[in-house]
């Protein structure tokens, strides 16, 4: 059982490492005693010790690798989910397609192998954000969730709050700011369903847009498109909306607080 929420905010982190591979566990813990905000590390070579020493102290966050033989670390986060207060959990791993898995598990974060210590200075960062929201006497502060997007050995963290709309592209997404767009290996179905209470609504079979991004909708021939903001020089952008979801979009629209809509 673990009782965290009852520790001091600015404490020093205890932390579990996770991986059945001795040099990337002994990599890891050498790297998280780098980290200012990290007191305790304690290491295990499988799932099964890693429960024995959660059950047995108070740990605040599982690095966790994924493919392990045995319970996995997919597995094993699915029963720390059923913890009364359970740690929080960063998978650690050489693979980038476990990433929707991951998330739907609660995870902070998903860091690549080989680490890189800024990107692990991050995570730690996020551990101690979320436990200051856990002993936190008020309400619990809204979160942002942030995507890391892999490209040439340079990770972009894009936040949730940031994205507009979402294209479809296979089994992958391109996320869409005012940046500039980023492709992360996560189906659009699966960012419908976890950002839906987040104000993110399916508005075709190929798009998914922020409704507080919305500026209006019009008609286009026989059909209906949705108008998002311009951003400097570039003109606004109209995304087709299938008939299916048309309805949903304009009770949606009606109803959100402080959104104004017109239709032409």
């Amino acid at each position: 059982m673990n009782h965290t929420d009852d520790r001091s905010p600015d404490a020093p982190l205890t932390v579990l490492a996770v991986d059945d591979e001795k040099p990337a566990l002994d990599e890891l813990a050498f790297l998280l005693r780098a980290q200012d905000a990290v007191g305790d590390i304690r290491t295990a070579g499988d799932a099964t010790t890693a429960l024995r020493i959660l059950r047995d102290g108070d740990i605040d966050a599982v690095f966790l690798d994924i493919n392990m033989p045995g319970l996995d670390g997919l597995e094993l986060a699915g029963i720390l989910a059923n913890f009364a207060s359970p740690p929080q959990v960063v998978f650690v791993t050489a693979h980038d397609d476990r990433a929707v898995a991951a998330f739907d598990l609660g995870a902070v974060d998903y860091l690549l192998k080989p680490l890189r210590e800024e990107r692990l200075a991050e995570s730690v960062r996020r551990i101690v954000e979320g436990r200051r929201r856990r002993v936190d006497a008020g309400p619990p502060a809204p979160t942002d969730e942030v995507i890391p997007v892999e490209l040439g050995g340079i990770t972009t963290l894009v936040h949730r709050s940031s994205v507009e709309w979402v294209e479809a592209d296979g089994d992958y997404a391109r996320l869409h700011t005012a940046d500039g767009s980023h492709l992360v290996r996560i189906p659009i179905s699966a960012l419908e369903t976890r950002w839906a209470d987040a104000g993110f609504l399916r508005v075709h079979r190929s798009y998914l847009v922020a409704l507080p991004r919305v500026t209006g909708i019009r008609t286009v021939g026989t059909g209906l498109v949705v108008c998002l903001r311009a951003h400097g020089d570039h003109p606004p952008v109209e995304l087709p909306v299938s008939r299916r979801h048309t309805r949903m979009l304009k009770d949606r629209l009606v109803r959100a607080p402080k959104q104004t809509w017109t239709a032409r």
